[in-house]
Order: C-alpha cells, then sequence, then structure tokens
C-alpha cells in the first residue's frame, strides 16, 4: 500500500533565529579562517626575528671569541719576546697564521714602528697606514691592546683590521705585536654554513659603509634584520644580518585552503613532527659537541673546580682538582665534610666555613690548607660563588681552587733574601762607623785603666806606709771605673744587637725610644762632623707595628746621609733635626738636615739600588729604607727644605 506523497506547511518555530545562529556561525568560523593565517603570520614574523637576532648574537660571540683567542695568543708570545730566539718566535708566529686563516699578517714592531719580525702577507708600501698608526699609538698610551679602524692595504681590496698590542720592559716602551685581519676572511671562518645560507652577514663602519659580506643564498630581502656592534677596543664595526626569508603569505583562497589544510594535517603533523626530531637531534649532537669541548677546557686548566651542593656535598671535581688533593674523583664526588684532604691543624677553621655554608654565606675569597693523600701540605687560594641553574635558583656553590705553594716559595725566598740584604747593609754600616767606635770605647776603657791605677798606687803607698787605708778612699775610683765599665758594655750591646741577624718580628715601637735605643750610634756619627742634634717627639704620640731593627736600620741610614750632606757647610748650619708628629692617623718621622740639597737629575734616580753618589757607596741604602718602609705598609719620600738642605720624611700607620 502507498502512502500518497504531501506537501508539509512550513514551520515557522524559532522565527528569524534559525538565519542569525547559522551565519553567526559562520562568520565567527570565517573570522577564525581569516584571524588564524595573519596571528600564523605574525608569530612566524616575530619568531624569524627573534630567531635571527638569537643567531646574530651567537655569530657576533663566535667572532669575538676568535679574536679573544688571538689576542691570547699575542699575549702569550710578547712574554716570551725576550727568552726566546727568533727562529722560534718566527715559527709561533707562523703556527698563529696556519691556525687562524682570518689572520692576513702578524708583526712584530719595533719602538720606532719598524718590523723585526714578520709572517703572512707581504706588507703594503710604505709605513703602516694611518687608521693602523694611529690603533699603534693608542696602544701605546693606554698600555692596552687596541683595534685599528678598517682600512684598504690597495685601493679595491679587502677592508683590513689591525691589532696592536703594546711591548714594555720595565716601563719603557719596545715595540708592539701587531695581527691584521682580512675581514672577509673572518666573516669565512666565524659564520657557520647554515646560518650563511639563510642570511647575508655584513661588517660596516660607523658611516655605514659595507666592510665586507658573506652572502651565501643571495642578498638578504630587508625583511628580517638585526645589527649588532662588535665593540671592538679602538674601532667601531657593527654586524649586520638580512635575512633571505620574506614575509609569509596569507592563503589565496582561505575555504580552499582550509580544505587543503584538513586534508594534508596528517602529513603536514608528520612533517612537523621528522622536523621536530630532526632539530632536536642535530640539538643534541651540538649539545654534546659543547659538552665536549667544554670538558676538553675543563681538563685542560690548571685550576682546581669543585662544585658542592647547598648541603655541602661534592658533585664535580675536574682532573685538576684532583691532582692538587692527589686522589681520584670517585673518592670525592658524593661525599660530604669532613673531606679527606683536610688538614688537621686547620681543621677547626674547616668546620666554620663549613657551617657559614650551610647557612647561605660563603667567603668569596680566602687562602687555606689542603693535605695530599700523601700527607704533602699544599697552600691554596680558593674562589667560591652561587652556583645558580637555568631558573635562578640557587643548587650549590662553585669553587676555583689555585695551587700557591711556588707563590708561597716564592714570597719566602723574597723575605730571606730581603733580611740578608737588611744583614749586609746593617753590617756595611757598621763598617762606616767601626773608626769612630773605637774612639768612643777608648775613652770608658782609657778612664777604667785610670781610675784602677789610681786605686793600686794608693793601696802601694799604704803598704809601704804600713797604715791602713780606709775603703771610702778607694770606693769613687772603683765607682767611677765600674760606671765607664757599664757604658762600655751598653755600646757593644747595641752594636751586637744591631748587625745581629733574625726573622722580622713586629712588635708595638714608640718612636721616642727607639731615637734614644740608637741616639749613643747617631751622636758617633754626629760627632765626626760636628754635627748638633735636635729632636722633636711628642711624649703623648702614639706607638707603630714594624720590626725594630729595621726600624733602627732606615733611621741610622737617613741620619748618616744627612750628616754627610752637611760636612762641607758652614759649622753654624751643621743641625740634624729629627721631628716625629701624628698626621692622619699615621705617624710620620722627618730627618732634616740644612746640606747642600739634591740635585733633579739625582732626585730622579735617588731610591734606585744600585745608584750612589758617593765614591765608595753601594747605593742599596735609601732602597733598603724604601723597602723596609714599605715592607710595614708606609710611605718613604723626600722634599727639598725650605732653610736649605733636605727633608727625608716616612709615616707609618699608627696603632692605638
Amino acid at each position: 500500500m502507498k502512502i500518497p506523497f504531501t506537501h508539509a506547511a512550513p514551520h515557522h518555530l524559532g522565527g528569524p533565529l534559525r538565519f542569525v545562529l547559522p551565519a553567526v556561525l559562520v562568520l565567527l568560523f570565517l573570522a577564525v579562517l581569516l584571524w588564524l593565517p595573519w596571528q600564523a603570520r605574525e608569530m612566524e614574523s616575530n619568531e624569524r626575528q627573534e630567531q635571527l637576532i638569537a643567531d646574530t648574537l651567537w655569530v657576533e660571540q663566535a667572532v669575538r671569541f676568535e679574536l679573544s683567542r688571538n689576542e691570547d695568543a699575542l699575549a702569550t708570545l710578547s712574554k716570551d719576546l725576550a727568552a726566546a730566539a727568533p727562529p722560534a718566535i718566527q715559527a709561533r708566529i707562523a703556527q698563529m697564521l696556519n691556525n687562524g686563516h682570518e689572520l692576513r699578517r702578524v708583526r712584530w714592531l719595533g719602538a720606532a714602528g719598524q718590523p723585526r719580525l714578520e709572517g703572512g702577507a707581504e706588507a703594503p708600501p710604505g709605513a703602516l697606514a694611518a687608521p693602523s698608526q694611529n690603533a699603534w699609538e693608542l696602544a701605546r698610551a693606554t698600555y692596552k691592546g687596541r683595534y685599528s679602524e678598517p682600512y684598504q692595504a690597495s685601493p679595491g681590496g679587502r677592508a683590513l683590521v689591525d691589532y696592536h698590542l703594546p711591548l714594555f720592559d720595565g716601563g719603557a716602551f719596545t715595540g708592539s705585536l701587531s695581527a691584521t685581519y682580512d675581514l672577509k676572511n673572518l666573516l669565512d671562518e666565524t659564520v657557520p654554513w647554515w646560518f650563511a645560507q639563510d642570511n647575508a652577514i655584513s661588517l660596516i663602519d660607523r658611516d655605514d659603509k659595507v666592510l665586507a659580506k658573506r652572502a651565501a643564498a643571495g642578498p638578504g630581502r630587508g625583511v628580517y634584520t638585526h645589527k649588532r656592534p662588535l665593540d671592538l677596543p679602538g674601532t667601531a664595526m657593527v654586524l649586520v644580518t638580512d635575512s633571505v626569508k620574506g614575509t609569509p603569505r596569507l592563503l589565496p583562497n582561505l575555504l580552499v585552503g582550509s580544505v587543503v589544510a584538513l586534508a594534508l594535517g596528517l602529513l603536514a603533523s608528520l612533517a612537523a613532527l621528522w622536523r621536530h626530531i630532526a632539530r632536536r637531534l642535530a640539538a643534541e649532537g651540538a649539545l654534546r659537541q659543547q659538552m665536549a669541548f667544554r670538558t676538553a677546557m675543563e681538563n685542560s686548566l690548571v685550576t682546581g673546580l669543585r662544585a658542592r651542593d647547598l648541603e655541602g656535598r661534592v658533585t664535580y671535581v675536574n682532573p685538576a682538582f684532583c691532582q692538587i688533593v692527589g686522589l681520584p674523583p670517585e673518592e670525592l664526588v658524593g661525599k660530604a665534610p669532613p673531606m679527606a684532604y683536610w688538614a688537621p691543624e686547620a681543621m677547626a677553621d674547616y668546620q666554620q666555613r663549613f657551617a657559614a655554608v650551610l647557612a647561605g654565606h660563603v667567603t668569596p675569597q680566602f687562602e687555606t690548607i689542603f693535605q695530599r693523600a700523601d700527607g704533602v701540605r699544599v697552600p691554596v687560594l680558593i674562589f667560591e660563588a652561587p652556583l645558580v641553574d637555568s631558573d635562578g635558583r640557587q643548587t650549590g656553590w662553585m669553587g676555583s681552587i689555585l695551587d700557591i705553594s711556588e707563590r708561597k716559595n716564592a714570597e719566602q725566598l723574597a723575605r730571606q733574601q730581603q733580611e740578608k740584604l737588611h744583614a749586609s747593609a746593617r753590617l756595611a754600616t757598621m763598617g762606616e762607623i767601626s773608626s769612630m767606635l773605637a774612639h768612643e770605647l777608648n775613652q770608658p776603657l782609657a778612664a777604667i785603666s785610670s781610675y784602677t791605677t789610681g786605686a793600686l798606687n794608693l793601696l802601694g803607698r799604704a803598704a809601704e806606709s804600713g797604715a791602713a787605708l780606709d775603703p771610702a778612699v778607694l770606693r769613687p775610683a772603683l765607682e767611677q771605673a765600674s760606671v765607664q765599665a757599664r757604658r762600655a758594655g751598653q755600646i757593644i750591646r747595641s752594636v751586637h744587637e744591631f748587625v745581629k741577624q733574625r726573622e722580622p718580628q713586629r712588635q708595638l715601637v714608640h718612636i721616642g725610644a727607639l731615637v734614644d735605643g740608637i741616639g749613643a750610634l747617631i751622636e758617633l756619627q754626629a760627632s765626626k762632623h760636628f754635627v748638633a742634634i735636635q729632636t722633636i717627639i711628642p711624649a703623648a704620640l702614639p706607638a707603630v707595628s714594624a720590626d725594630r731593627m729595621m726600624l733602627e736600620q732606615v733611621l741610622l741610614n737617613l741620619t748618616r746621609n744627612a750628616i754627610e750632606a752637611m760636612q762641607d757647610v758652614a759649622p753654624q748650619r751643621r743641625i740634624l733635626r729629627i721631628v716625629a708628629s701624628v698626621d692622619a692617623g699615621q705617624v710620620a718621622v722627618s730627618v732634616i738636615d740644612q746640606g747642600h740639597g739634591i740635585a733633579p737629575a739625582v732626585a730622579e734616580r735617588l731610591f734606585s739600588p744600585f745608584f750612589s753618589t758617593k765614591a765608595e757607596g753601594m747605593g742599596m741604602g735609601l732602597s733598603i729604607c724604601r723597602t723596609a718602609i714599605e715592607f710595614h705598609g708606609g710611605t718613604l719620600g723626600h722634599s727639598a727644605n725650605p732653610d736649605g738642605g733636605t727633608i727625608f720624611r716616612f709615616a707609618l700607620p699608627s696603632q692605638p
């Protein structure tokens, strides 16, 4: 049975809403279709720009690293110039040129700019180019390495930049080491191929003139660009990158594009996944390469590295640290204090510092002692800093440890040599006053002889007459003989204390007592030339922390020089003044004479070792004096006396 077909009446439920809602949904869908590509294009543009900036920064760091590597090589070569033979220096220069293809030429220039040794391309005709000459003079004036402004060796040639490292010997300029960079080769050597395939890289000067360019994939489009100053001392160059990529375009037909996008979504997702995996593998390979590079760099260091967590456990050590403490890494990593390399005598100091580490406080720099596995003590200098992760959280402490055994041995040897030099100077001083010392001892000895002879005569006459001798008659003569004997003994003891050799011993020393202690020796020198001595030393003068014998040596040298400077002036001007005062927390002592003064030519070399204006002088007196004063943290200088003559003044920190 068939059911007849009939037209149903229109259904008006919902009214106009049934048209508005689909229209809104369609408009919303179209808006989303329009907004998504636009937003995707904007995000892609931002991502490309950010990636370009990051890659430009990486290239800039690579260029600076290459320049820094060559700067370090020149600095190392400059230290060996004096000791190495010319063939060895030439070989070093050739090695630098072989290792750095961006280097066009390496030269050793003399003080006047003349070439002494050279390697690489031939030098341009004539003297240094004007920009290179300016950099050479600036490096000489500032005592630091400087780069020149870019220049061309010949018209139409490649842009070059020179780096000049000044050389000094004892403060005197002796020349420079010069490295010439070919900027085009510098870009070719430092810019990786993958970056050059997507970008045109240029070096421009301060006037935006292109100096060198690398564009493996053609010129950039000017859409994604970034400039990065190299910021080299002496020159202003800018690294410019211009991407070959253009602005992302919207699909010509959004509807067709949406359908195609839905159809190709799976393939796109698979392609994106493959691309992500490829990039991830490339990133992991780069990370492994960087880790291998960092490991090789850390293994080549002579500085020990030690990482600790916040609880003090060792988390990392490098080979240099293991060599310092004489223990393998497996006996160090993961261990908590007390450590096997702590010396027993410094255990309290270690415990105190470990408690500070647990409290979150660490001493940035300090010296201590480590004990090797064989029991040998090693003095070390430790630098510690917080160890922070990628999120900015502190995870522990990183320490750099330097073995300072050689420095300590050198300091000990220097102290021993300085003490020997002081002892020799004291013996030389006593040699100069030996004749005066003999005269001074002759007086008490003659007096002792006279008094004892008189006493013997009295005893003899009393024995002849048979009369009893009153002891009171002999007492004055014997007392005077005793006084003269003590005087002679005091002189001998003063000389013995002055010339005996010993280690420096700091103690609180009062300048007044110091001058009184060597007053007899100063008087011996002054009496020979009929020089009067005046001392002005306040009773409330603060003490200084110093070695008494070293300060006595300084005062005796300064007073002897002052006395000898007045031997040819009028007798009424032969006055030596020793004045002490307090100035800005320091005790200042001035030795003032009215002699012939010091000529300007002599004053320039007055404190130089082995310089002397005396025919028999060794030229070490004032040099030793300055060294002794600086050993105590003070200063020694001289100035002209307004009344004629010279004022030598030294100042030492006062003690409460």
